[in-house]
């Protein structure tokens, strides 16, 4: 009797172990924009492929009209983390005291980035538009960044302006509102091939941008301070995303279905708009001249200190410690 009762015990604990219900998946809400583009679109690959999944991460993402609205939404505290948001604007916004932490870089260089005008036109660079009108996504994006260090270099008066994002400009280039409008690789290049529009700059020709972040990972203050296991798992997940859509073909068949492309063009597009070295999430680099063009722009009231600095970085370089990269 006491063996069947230490059995029937045993089976009862056994039945109990596989009905108890597996762990729930920590769920990040996360804002990106643009979708469409390797880049920003890289948080939805990993989530299809499973990846996040494989590290007990549900993810909800949230598409915006650009960085800096996917910023407001992290600082508001509606979203918890925002993927490739300009540094420029976060600059700003933590100078300020607004919730938001830097966790990593998003990419590095802007060789993604490009200005145009109409075929016609008579700009033929940056060095030709004194008295014309520049677009740029929003104020504190990397588009804005990269364009007035483009003007900046030119050394023309060009009116910078806002324009919001890549149809939109579109839209207001062929329809002679803006002279010269600015996107980002794919989006685009169809019309450069059929002859309708002629890129004159990308992001990389603004010198020092090549080795500058130009956008970064950023997370909810109140968020990362409950849940840094979770936001370093979050990163370890994009690390391995990363590494996976640049080691098989299968993120970029994921972007063929997007944006329409044959796989070589894709292929193509992607080794010149997003070159894996700059997509590496750490470090961030180049903090030196993005302060400087926050200060030259009006982002930041006063410099930052050195110990300023230091505690602005302070989580990109812990995660940098604990995730590698």
């Amino acid at each position: 009797m006491r063996r069947n009762l230490v059995s029937a015990l045993l089976g009862v604990a056994i039945g109990i172990g596989m009905a108890a219900p597996a762990a729930a998946a920590d769920l990040v809400r996360v804002a990106s924009s643009q979708k469409g583009l390797w880049d920003q679109t890289m948080i939805q690959f990993g989530y299809d492929k499973g990846i996040f999944a494989k590290h007990d991460l549900e993810l909800e993402i949230l598409w915006t009209d650009g960085g800096a609205d996917a910023q407001q939404a992290v600082i508001a505290g509606s979203m918890d983390i925002a993927v490739g948001t300009g540094t420029l604007g976060v600059i700003s916004a933590w100078s300020k005291g607004a919730p938001v932490r830097i966790i990593s870089a998003s990419m590095t260089g802007s060789s993604d980035l490009f200005w145009y005008t109409k075929a016609d036109s008579d700009i033929a660079s940056f060095k030709d538009t004194g008295g014309k009108t520049v677009g740029f996504s929003r104020p504190g994006s990397s588009t804005n960044l990269i364009a007035s260090a483009l003007v900046a270099d030119a050394g023309t008066d060009a009116e910078l302006v806002p324009t919001g994002g890549i149809s939109a400009t579109m839209t207001q280039v062929m329809s002679d509102q803006v002279d010269v409008g600015w996107s980002a690789v794919p989006l685009g290049l169809d019309r450069e091939a059929a002859g309708e529009i002629k890129i004159i700059a990308t992001g990389n020709d603004a010198p020092g941008v090549k080795d500058q972040t130009v956008r970064v990972h950023i997370v909810n203050a109140t968020f990362l301070e409950k849940n840094p296991e979770v936001v370093e798992r979050f990163l370890e997940a994009f690390q391995e995303t990363l590494e996976w859509a640049y080691g098989t073909d299968e993120a970029l068949q994921m972007w063929i279905a997007m944006n329409g492309l044959e796989l070589e063009a894709a292929r193509a597009a992607r080794d010149r708009g997003y070159p894996r070295e700059a997509m590496e999430l750490f470090p961030v680099q180049g903090i030196d001249r993005s302060l400087q063009e926050a200060l030259d722009n009006k982002r930041l009231d006063a410099p930052l200190s050195a110990e300023q600095v230091e505690e602005m970085l302070a989580d990109s370089v812990k995660f940098a410690e604990s995730v590698g990269g």
